[in-house]
Formats: C-alpha cells, structure tokens, sequence
C-alpha cells in the first residue's frame, strides 16, 4: 500500500444521486488509515448550484491542496467546484464530467440506454430509483444486505439539475483520473469511457457495479492515492 509522503493530503469526496456521503466509509477508512485527511460532502441534490455550494463550503475549510473525488452525478458537482483554487486534482469514479456550457443530460446523447437504472419521477420533480431495479441497476455486485440498505436510504434528486449546465470544467485546466466499472448499468459503457478520455483522465477499469465506490473501494482509494501523490506535477 502507498503512504503519504511530501505531497496532497486533503481528499474531498463527492457522492452521486440517490445516495448520500456514508456510501464512502470504506474509501474514508482505507485513506484516514494512510494518513490522509479525509472530508465528505452531503450534497442536497436540490440543484447544481446547491451541492455546488455545499462542496465549495468543504473545500474552503482544507488547508491547501486537495484531491476532489466525485462519484456518479458528483463528477458534475466536481467538474463546476473543482475551479476551487483549493483543488489540484479531480477523480472521477464512475462519474459524469460535462464540459463547459453543458448540461448533464447532453452526457447521454448517442448513447445507448440503460433498462435496468429505472428513475420513478414524483409529481414534485424528485426522482427515486426503482426498489424491485434497485440492485441489478446500482449495485449489483453488493451484498443483498448492502444493496437493501442503498435502496431504502435512497436521497431522492431533482431531475431538473441535469438540464443545469457546467460554466467552466475544472478538467480543462487540472489534471484528472478516472475509475470505470465495466459492469456498470446505470451509464453506457462508451458514454463513461468517452467523457473520462475526453477529460485527459488516466483511466482505471474494474470489474463492479456503479456501486465500484463500496464494491471496489480498494481500487478507488489506490487511484485517489495516486492523484495526490502525482497532481502537483501532473500537467492538466
């Protein structure tokens, strides 16, 4: 395992729709233990702007400078917050990374849709996701026991934040790295490999579910490693 040495010891992790930050008590525990200072965002999942905020709030507490981990719709809350001058480097697991002037939802076009990631769309615009799709499509390769516990402590999202569209993308500018589940069912396979080459990402596959940030958290720890040991000298 790597240990800290003279670099990044600040990691800010983001979490995605439909869950909050416990998600990422494994990769919390895998990190404090080397010796990194961990912190986690809860987003409210009520607009870009709003978990924005909410991670900008976690960001100007670090004391210098930090690796930005979003997983999911939090690549997108990582992509907007990541201009924090605070944030040296981006990791993207399993995530979202719209460029400039795009919205979310364009991430989608061309590619091919996803049956078992099925979103239920209340009459107030906040979106759950299916109970009886719940595992095959999130979290598949879990433990029944921690699929069931994802399912019913579900943060449901506005659907509207997928219209918002990114201002500025971090990763045009910081150097940024990418872990991808290959058994991913919430995201077309081509849709997540397109938007982390894009991105400039040095890019890890792993066999897991969009849940890679629990069922893998091994692999996503040894990758945040990485970024904070090589982002200060990385070229964005």
């Amino acid at each position: 395992m790597s240990t800290i040495g003279q670099q990044i010891k600040n990691i800010v992790l983001v979490h995605g729709a439909f869950a909050d930050g416990a998600g990422w008590r494994r990769v919390y525990d895998d990190l404090t233990a080397r010796g990194y200072r961990v912190s986690i965002v809860q987003n409210p999942l009520t607009s870009l702007a709003d978990d924005v905020a909410a991670t900008t709030r976690v960001l100007d507490r670090q004391d210098g400078p930090t690796v930005l981990v979003g997983h999911s719709w939090g690549g997108t809350v990582i992509t907007e917050a990541g201009n924090h001058p605070n944030v040296a480097g981006l990791v993207y697991v399993s995530a979202l990374a719209p460029a400039s002037g795009e919205t979310t939802a364009q991430q989608y076009e061309g590619f091919a849709p996803t049956p078992d990631f099925v979103i239920e769309v209340g009459e107030d615009g906040y979106g759950f996701l299916n109970s009886e799709k719940f595992k095959v499509g999130f979290a598949a390769d879990a433990t029944d026991e921690d699929a069931a516990f994802l399912r019913d402590s579900q943060v449901p999202i506005n659907m509207s934040v997928f219209e918002e569209a990114v201002t500025r993308a971090a990763w045009a500018d910081k150097p940024s790295w990418a872990v991808i589940a290959t058994e991913d069912k919430s995201f077309d396979q081509a849709m997540l490999q397109h938007m982390a080459s894009r991105a400039g990402a040095k890019i890890t596959n792993v066999s897991a579910s969009h849940a890679l940030y629990i069922t893998q958290s091994g692999v996503v720890a040894d990758t945040i490693v990485d970024a904070a040991e090589h982002a200060l000298t990385a070229v964005g």
